[in-house]
């Protein structure tokens, strides 16, 4: 044995969670790359090593201040390489020692020790602690029959009392914390106290978990089985003196029933699940289930209500503060608040803004809220295709829950909100049902006073909330569901409209979230309408603020660049720099009217679109060829225009059996883009007899209408949306249906005073005006043919079964 006073310098081997004592033999898995090139140098050496337990096993690249001091020093007997990568090691320990310096290295970890020499003892103390903790060995090993018969000869039969008592440490599953007090004592009686202290107390806990094993095996019934492991934590809470955790949950759960005021049914249904809960055993599937359905019924918003701002001055200033424009829908919910003021209890009303895109819908309804001093909450509807969404899943499914109208109202933690559903165009169905058909039930003011949920099964009252849905178009909306909304549409806003966004709303947002102020950045009116004209073309404001923040963007990066730059003044002149160049065309028509090229105007869900159509004639037998991704109705509109051509082909000035030697091909461009609706049957006509008779189309006139067979002009929709196109496009001349004369009150006067608009009851009307002529000719011969059987000699019948569809 080396002198105890000798310091050695040993490769060190950090241990997690384990502590190893002398005369044991002790297998491990080593992994870190230190601790593997340290055991390959103790190999190479003298086969010995220091081990020592890290305070955390946590740490991977322990240090001086995270290992313990006292360790051991072990003997490696085997080391073999695993498949993994890792090692495993057979090591003996042979001594105590103490590390008194720690000395880092790049490959492994090396240790200064001093090895420690225990103390003799009296023989008689030897003999008393060997006896006492062998007894204590015993004693343990008949209530554990895991320690054989073999163990406890061979632990007898060691007369070295150190050896003794580290062969008995190492037969306990003592903490981490007491086998290296054991490690560190010296003294070995004192070492054999400290053990004999150890013992005790795991036999003691030993003994408790057998009694509490014992009671509950005796508590248990067979239908008791499924429950073992809770019943086995009560008894153990009540062998430690402590409350039961789920009588104390169950009170708890009382007193809140106790204190929550509902509806009398749901008061009742309440009273009668807990008695179910009280009667079944903790911790059973049932029991969640029910306790689940309680803390729902109770965590509903039964009597609770917003206080609501009745001052209309206020809330029409809220209203204009955070939109421009939108004049209708304000004038409806300051009405709402009108009545309210008179009358003490109104039902909630049922709003739907439909809108193309960036116009401020839902941006709309959260103002209500604040205007009218309620909750907000908003639920998305696109793409749900269940109505178990809507009405929730039954109790009898594994996971059910309520659907997102409860669950929403739990969340507000009222009665009243406003409530915003979200794209209620954009849902589908599936097997699963339709959530459209369970909305007819929420959204209808007689009987969402009593709204059912599949999962709670009791009358929930929906009437004092403010439903405000939000749609790009009514055509994916149900009939029955329209029926029961109040429908405010929001047409697209003008350029003006635009610019006063920008600088009202826009541009200071951008300027603040992109950390410039006042001082750094100044927009000039002609560049925010040069970003509308030529970098946008919407409907709403959702480019046109994305552009805006681009230009802040750089903007800032400028201003971080260049110290001395503080200011940046943005005109019509400098936008390019920021955006780049223009991406749309503005007022640029063609150079010269065109053969065979007229100009429509179509409505899309993103607001109006100009709508080109061109037509060629070929030499061919009489072959109609129409392009452009077109439906079905639009193919029926060009083949109505072709026949009321045919029909006139005399007054036109054409041959008789002219399309019996031609063949027409009428395209509109953007080929992939689908394109259908009656809308543009005058434009295909006037387009279609420009190329007949070689006779170009002013090119700054646009027209929408739907066209019969003897030529009569029927109204259209979305007037609106299709005129602000046309001024986005620089158009002058409009040609609109005459029944649609009524809808001009509701575009801007600043819009129309822009255009020369004509209406036209007949198709003729609309040729004579569009195709440009020289001086002096007319398009219409003014003498019959008598072959040809004039449009008003059509009988009455087929004027009565003529389509009268309205886009």
């Amino acid at each position: 044995m080396d002198d105890p006073k000798q310091r050695l310098t040993l490769p060190f081997l950090p241990l997690r969670d384990i502590v190893i004592f002398p005369h044991m033999v002790v297998p491990l898995f080593v992994g870190r790359a230190k601790s593997v090139t340290g055991l390959s140098t103790a190999m190479n050496l003298d086969k010995r090593i220091f081990l020592a337990a890290q305070k955390s096993a946590a740490v991977d690249n322990p240090g001086e201040k995270d290992m313990f001091k006292t360790g051991i020093i072990g003997t490696v007997l085997q080391l073999l390489r695993l498949p993994d990568g890792t090692v495993k090691a057979l090591v003996e320990g042979k001594q105590r020692a103490r590390m008194t310096r720690f000395i880092p290295k790049n490959n492994y970890y090396v240790a200064e020790v001093e090895p420690i020499v225990e103390p003799p003892i009296p023989d008689i103390e030897r003999e008393a602690v060997t006896r006492t903790v062998i007894d204590a060995f015993e004693e343990y090993s008949k209530i554990n029959k895991n320690v054989s018969k073999d163990v406890i000869s061979n632990v007898s039969a060691i007369k070295d009392v150190s050896q003794l008592a580290d062969t008995i440490a190492a037969h306990f599953n003592f903490k981490l914390h007491d086998k290296q007090q054991l490690l560190k004592t010296i003294s070995p009686v004192e070492r054999m106290t400290l053990l004999y202290g150890l013992m005790q107390a795991e036999i003691e806990i030993y003994k408790t978990e057998q009694r509490v094993k014992g009671r509950v095996k005796k508590q248990m019934e067979k239908t008791q089985r499924d429950y073992y492991l809770n019943e086995q934590m009560r008894a153990i809470h009540k062998e430690m003196g402590t409350k039961d955790d789920y009588k104390s949950e169950l009170d708890e759960l009382e007193n809140r029933i106790k204190r929550k005021r509902v509806s009398k049914e749901t008061a009742s249904k309440v009273q009668q699940e807990f008695k179910k809960l009280k009667l079944m055993a903790p911790m059973s599937a049932e029991g969640t289930v029910v306790r689940n359905y309680i803390e729902w019924l109770i965590g509903l918003p039964w009597f609770v209500r917003s206080k609501l701002r009745l001052d209309i001055d206020k809330a029409e200033t809220i209203l204009e503060e955070d939109h421009y424009g939108l004049e209708k829908p304000k004038e409806r919910i300051l009405e709402y608040l009108a009545v309210q003021k008179l009358v003490k209890k109104i039902r909630g009303p049922i709003l739907c803004f439909v809108g193309p895109p960036g116009v401020g819908k839902t941006s709309l309804a959260k103002s209500v809220a604040r205007s009218t001093g309620r909750e907000f909450i908003r639920l998305s509807l696109g793409g749900v295709r269940d109505e178990a969404e809507i009405r929730g899943h039954r109790r009898t499914y594994i996971g059910a829950m309520p659907g997102k109208i409860i669950q929403s109202i739990k969340k507000s933690k009222v009665q009243n909100p406003v409530f915003c559903l979200d794209e209620v165009d954009k849902m589908s169905m599936d097997f699963r049902g339709d959530p459209s058909a369970a909305l007819l039930e929420v959204l209808d003011p007689e009987q969402n006073y009593a709204f059912n949920d599949h999962y709670l099964d009791v009358d929930y009252d929906l009437s004092e909330i403010l439903f405000i849905t939000t749609a790009n178009s009514l055509h994916g909306i149900p009939p029955p569901l329209q029926d029961r909304m109040e429908i405010i549409q929001l047409p697209g806003y003008t350029e003006y409209d635009k610019l006063q966004i920008a600088l009202g709303f826009l541009v200071p947002k951008q300027t603040k979230t992109n950390g410039l102020s006042e001082e750094n950045i100044q927009f000039t009116n002609n560049a925010l309408q040069t970003i509308i004209r030529l970098y946008t073309r919407e409907a709403g404001v959702r480019n046109l603020e994305r552009e805006i923040a681009s230009v802040c963007r750089k903007v800032a990066r400028e201003i971080t660049k260049d110290d001395g730059k503080k200011f940046v003044k943005v005109t019509s002149q400098t936008i390019q720099k920021y955006l780049g160049a223009p991406r749309f065309r503005y007022g640029q028509l063609e150079e010269n009217d065109e053969i065979g090229l007229a100009t429509g105007m179509a409505w899309t869900q993103v607001g109006g679109e100009l709508l080109l159509i061109e037509t060629v004639v070929l030499p061919g037998r009489g072959k109609l060829t129409v392009t452009g991704k077109l439906g079905e109705v639009m193919q029926e509109s060009a083949q109505a225009a072709l026949s009321y051509v045919r029909s006139r082909a005399h007054e036109l000035g054409l041959e008789k059996q002219f399309y019996r030697k031609v063949d027409i091909h009428v395209h509109v461009p953007e080929g992939a883009t689908p394109k259908d609706g009656p809308s543009a049957g005058i434009t295909m006509a006037t387009s279609i007899v420009s190329a007949l008779v070689k006779k170009p189309v002013c090119r700054d006139l646009a027209m929408t209408g739907e066209i019969t067979l003897r030529g009569r002009i029927l109204p259209i929709g979305g007037l609106k949306e299709k005129i602000l196109a046309a001024h986005r496009g620089g158009i002058s001349q409009l040609i609109i249906p005459e029944e649609n004369t009524k809808d001009l009150k509701d575009i801007p006067a600043k819009i129309m005073k822009r255009f020369e608009v004509i209406t036209a009851s007949h198709m003729d009307d609309v040729l004579t005006r569009a195709v440009v002529l020289p001086p002096g000719e007319t398009l219409f011969k003014k003498e019959p043919e008598e072959e040809i059987i004039a449009p008003e000699l059509i009988p009455k019948q087929q004027e009565a079964l003529e389509p009268m569809r309205v886009n």
